[in-house]
């Protein structure tokens, strides 16, 4: 399939300027090899009122929209399109006002709770996991608390951060909140993050203890003690955690709530790892294409349109390149 996404403004508005330009173009990546019953694989079809589609074999009804973050939308998918391009494009990020106010929708919770599908939308599953050398620690995000300091700082929500070492640089990342700092919250997200035989460069927290014996070469980097600080001896995580909290800060003006904070988390890894994108803006829109087929390269908004339920996602096969989500 040919590349097709806009490239700046004037293409998004002559590309997809009417729901037919709009609802075509997800037909071509849902079905780039022409339409197969999700049922019975049966490619005939005829339409039933303007949006579904009947299967002649089965009688099984489905729509181009059919268990995307799209699915019975009232609102034009025109709009939704214009969305998805006005948050990708903006180097930091958008808030729900911003949304709002640019896309003239009539209420705050309307944006909000778009740009919570989008977010839900911009991590695959089974995605790569990370390789080589990664450093790894955990962060407080929160309004600071008189005389708690540290991992005692139990109202503060608890982040940890994964950073894949990349020669003196940052390479991929990953971000995951959890309950406590315990082997039993930390271990698993290693597991999750970092391929087995990957060195794990750790502070000296028991909490990592186990991962020597969890198939992983482990590194550790007492910080007491030093002369150097901690983010001289762990640069490229404290780096992540500083930049994360100036996101948050920045963006969203720290108004962002624990149960939300992973959705958060989510977006700015996926804008992390696609810093260095040619077009960030074309880094997502056909990337449910992409995992379908294995292609080799990413492009413009919604990383999961075709995929991201509401309330989750669809299984898809894993790459055999990495990328960089």
């Amino acid at each position: 399939m040919i590349e097709e996404y806009p490239r700046n403004l004037l293409e998004l508005e002559a590309m997809f300027s009417t729901e037919e330009a709009c609802r075509a173009y997800l037909a071509r990546l849902r079905w780039p090899e022409g339409f197969r019953c999700p049922r019975c694989g049966n490619p005939d079809t005829w339409p039933v009122r303007k949006t579904l589609l009947q299967c002649k074999a089965c009688k099984y009804q489905t729509s181009v929209t059919a268990g995307t973050i799209f699915q019975d939308t009232r609102t034009p998918l025109t709009v939704w399109f214009r969305a998805m391009w006005w948050v990708t494009t903006q180097k930091n990020g958008a808030s729900a006002l911003s949304l709002q106010r640019i896309l003239g929708l009539k209420s705050y919770e309307t944006a909000w709770a778009w740009l919570h599908k989008l977010r839900r939308a911009m991590i695959r599953p089974g995605r790569d996991l990370l390789t080589g050398r990664a450093e790894v620690d955990e962060c407080y995000i929160g309004g600071p608390e008189d005389f708690l300091s540290g991992r005692l700082n139990l109202d503060k929500s608890l982040v940890v951060v994964a950073a894949q070492e990349d020669g003196p640089g940052i390479g991929r990342i990953r971000l995951r909140q959890i309950p406590d700092a315990s082997a039993a919250s930390l271990i698993p997200f290693v597991q999750e993050s970092v391929e087995l035989g990957s060195v794990i460069h750790t502070d000296g927290w028991l909490g990592y203890s186990p991962l020597e014996g969890n198939g992983f070469d482990h590194e550790v980097t007492f910080l007491k003690g030093k002369k150097k600080s901690p983010s001289e001896l762990m640069p490229r995580v404290h780096l992540v955690i500083s930049l994360l909290k100036r996101w948050l800060m920045g963006t969203h003006q720290g108004a962002v709530s624990h149960k939300h904070l992973d959705y958060y988390l989510d977006e700015f890894t996926f804008r992390f790892n696609r810093r260095r994108s040619q077009s960030r803006a074309g880094s997502c829109f056909t990337d449910w294409h992409n995992r379908q087929l294995r292609c080799n390269r990413y492009r413009w908004t919604t990383s999961c349109i075709l995929t991201a339920r509401s309330h989750g996602s669809f299984p898809l096969a894993k790459h055999t390149q990495q990328s960089p989500t």
